[in-house]
This record gives C-alpha cells, sequence and structure tokens, in this order.
C-alpha cells in the first residue's frame, strides 16, 4: 500500500473516534495470529486445491489477520427507533512478511463504513442503511466458506416485519472493498416461513443489471435456506442455489461476460453438534456444478469435519478433515487434509468458545491432476515449498479471539 493510501486510512479512523470520544462505543473485533513451518524447513505453506474457492482452516492459515469495529448509537428517538454509525478496520499480512502493507503481502482497509436507523415503528421495526458493509453473511466455519454472501457498497431497507415474515431489499454497487469496477446488483429477501417445530425458510433473489460494456450481460441467482434448531444439541443449515450469467456467483456478483447459457447450482449442508458439554464439531458438505457455454464444465466437491473434544474446561482436543475434489476438462484433482491440535481455550469446553491458543500438526496429500493445474510457487505445485512431492505437513502455533 502506498504511504499516502496508509495515511488515509489513519485520518479516517481517528475522523470516526474524535467526535464519539467521551460517549459510550461499542467495541467487536477478530484476531487471529501465529507463526508456522513447513516440513520442508520452509515458512508454513497452506493447501488449497485450485479451483476451489476455500479450504480448511484448522492448521492451515498463512496470515495474520485482525478486525476492530466501532459502533456508536448517535440517537434515540421517542418511538424508540436508534440512529447509529459504525466502522470497522481490518489488517491483513503474511507469515513471515514485513508488515508494510504492500501489495499482495499484506494490506490495511476501512472495511466497513456505514450509518444505520434501527428498530422504525413506520417500517415494520425494520432499517435503514448507507455505506459499505458486512450484510447477511452466511458461511461454512471450518473451510470459511461464504456461500451466501450480500456484503455491499449500497443502501437498503432491512427486516420489516409483516405477518410473522421478514422483508429486505438491498441495493449495491460493490461487493466488497477489492471489487475493481461498479457493478450495480439488487438483493431481496423473505426470511421467517415457519416449516416445522425449530425449522425456519428463508429466499433470496439476487438480480445482476447489465453493466455499459460490449459482451457484457444481465444475470440472477435464487437461494433458498432452510435452519434448524435443536440439531444434536446444535444447528443444521440447508441451502440450495441457482444462477445465470453473472448470478452465477451464487451471492456474490460473477463474471459479466457470462450469458443466459452460463448456469451454475449448488447444494449445501453443514451442521454444529453438541452432544454432551465435552464433545462437539461441525460437519459440512458442499457440491457446485458449473455448465458454461464453452463446454468447460467443472464440479466442485466438498466433505469436512471437525470434532472437539473437552478433556479439561480449559483444555480440548480438537482435530479437522476435509477432503476436496474438482471434475473439469476430463480430469480430476484431489486434495485430503487433516490437522491435529492440542488447544487451551479458557472460556469454557465448546466448540465456539473463544480465545484459544493451538499447537497443530497439519499434513495433506494430492494428485497428479492438483498439482499440474497449481500456481507456480504454491504448495501444491512443483515448484512449491514440497518441490515434486505431492505430500507435505506444517507445524506451528496460532491464536483465535474474537469479541
Amino acid at each position: 500500500m502506498k504511504a499516502r493510501t496508509s495515511l488515509s486510512l489513519a485520518v479516517t479512523v481517528a475522523g470516526l473516534c474524535i467526535p464519539l470520544m467521551g460517549n459510550a462505543l461499542e467495541f467487536n473485533g477478530y484476531l487471529r495470529s501465529g507463526v508456522g513451518q513447513s516440513s520442508g524447513s520452509h515458512s508454513q505453506s497452506c493447501f488449497q486445491l485450485p479451483g476451489a474457492p476455500a479450504k480448511y482452516r484448522l492448521g492451515n492459515e498463512c496470515e495474520q489477520y485482525s478486525e476492530l469495529g466501532l459502533t456508536h448509537d448517535l440517537a434515540t428517538f421517542d418511538d424508540g427507533s436508534v440512529l447509529s454509525v459504525e466502522g470497522m478496520a481490518a489488517l491483513y499480512n503474511l507469515y513471515d512478511r514485513s508488515p508494510r502493507f504492500q501489495g499482495d503481502d499484506g494490506w490495511a482497509r476501512l472495511i466497513q463504513s456505514y450509518v444505520s436507523w434501527r428498530n422504525i415503528p413506520s417500517l415494520y421495526n425494520g432499517s435503514v442503511w448507507a455505506g459499505r458493509r458486512f450484510y447477511k453473511r452466511n458461511d461454512i466455519h471450518i473451510n470459511d466458506f461464504y456461500y451466501w454472501n450480500q456484503s455491499a457498497t449500497g443502501l437498503g431497507v432491512e427486516d420489516m416485519e409483516i405477518n410473522g415474515l421478514k422483508y429486505s431489499y438491498a441495493f449495491s454497487r460493490k461487493d466488497n472493498y477489492f471489487q475493481d469496477r461498479y457493478i450495480s446488483r439488487h438483493d431481496f429477501n423473505i426470511g421467517g416461513f415457519d416449516t416445522n417445530p425449530g425449522g425456519e425458510l428463508e429466499v433470496g433473489l439476487s438480480y445482476i443489471d447489465e453493466p455499459d460494456g460490449d459482451g457484457e450481460n444481465s444475470g440472477w441467482s435464487l437461494t433458498l435456506q432452510h435452519e434448524q434448531a435443536d440439531f444434536l444439541g446444535g444447528k443444521n443449515t440447508f441451502a440450495v442455489q441457482y444462477g445465470r450469467g453473472p448470478g452465477t456467483g451464487l451471492g456474490y456478483t460473477g463474471d459479466t461476460s457470462l450469458g443466459s447459457n452460463d448456469s451454475s447450482w449448488r447444494v449445501v449442508e453443514y451442521f454444529d453438534w453438541q452432544l454432551s458439554p465435552r464433545f462437539s464439531g461441525q460437519l459440512a458438505a458442499v457440491y457446485q456444478k458449473d455448465k458454461r457455454a464453452d463446454g468447460i464444465d467443472s464440479e466442485w466437491m466438498s466433505l469436512g469435519i471437525r470434532p472437539t473434544y473437552a478433556i479439561t474446561n480449559e483444555f480440548k482436543f480438537v482435530t479437522e478433515l476435509g477432503h476436496d475434489r474438482i471434475e473439469t476438462q476430463g480430469e480430476t484433482r484431489k486434495l485430503t487434509k487433516l490437522t491435529v491440535a492440542p488447544t487451551w481455550s479458557p472460556s469454557g469446553p465448546g466448540f465456539w468458545a473463544r480465545p484459544e491458543v493451538r499447537l497443530y500438526y497439519t499434513y495433506a496429500v494430492w494428485n497428479d491432476a492438483a498439482q499440474d493445474a497449481a500456481t507456480p510457487g504454491t504448495a501444491l505445485s512443483d515448484s512449491g515449498t514440497f518441490g515434486g512431492d505431492q505430500h507435505g505437513s506444517n507445524f506451528g502455533v496460532q491464536l483465535e479471539y474474537w469479541w
């Protein structure tokens, strides 16, 4: 990052904070930090199957990452509605890189900055908002896969409660800070359909306008998601998604050069369990099929599990096994990763309890097709940390904390 960009970020954060000094602020944040090394005596190199949009995380993260968010209620009105502002700064830096925040090695960004007016009676207790924000994000924790993510730079009306259902609409121009151009997107959501005891269905439609450019197209996607409470002591989530054209991003703004003959669909299933105070975890499965007019179709299949067993209230043993497979152009790429991680967690034995301090050992194995498709210099390539081998391991220590 250039010096003037870093200065701009600092001035922006200061500008948010200075007017609020002396008033109550609500802080929230996230921190992930550690150090690791590969079996080849090199800096840790992480395992991700070429073409897969996610990787299984435990013992397989090669960066320092932190977020700090501030929320301030500016005014509470007589009708009970609340006007507030929120900002969040994030820092990212790869292992064994100096923290200069330049190029791909690291960055610092103001990733959220928006104003909201919540609980407005005339909007059926809904909210209005404008700015850049995380919005209706749905992810699988163990592989950090945000399969339905409507985060945006834009404005919207959120969660109007009408006859037991919640209605939302958002208009956006950018999915996130890193999208390099403005493309208009409309997101409509209806939630709160009671399908069965403890079960709730949500429906979302995304429409992407045709950009001003030759060979570019409009597109759309549809998502149906069912959440089941009190499932094995936790929660089960099942989602089906379908999109055409740029809607093949399935929750994001996809490639605008794709047309109506290009389609993608995806099935997502994952659940958390808490079978006893000491035994908990998460299981996830994803299947995605991409059909393209040029004949380059692909299938992505992913299956992973992270069981956690607490030996004491503060010490637990965590493992994670994940397998990804991609079939495209007559080849099948495969990657399997296993991690074992003795973990200290002073906040308790549960799967979601944080902070956690982990010692970990990770072993991965992949095939010829995965190695051939890998970007040169990455872990799976024959020019990466593990050379021509099709297996490798990492070990290290990591702290993860959110508040």
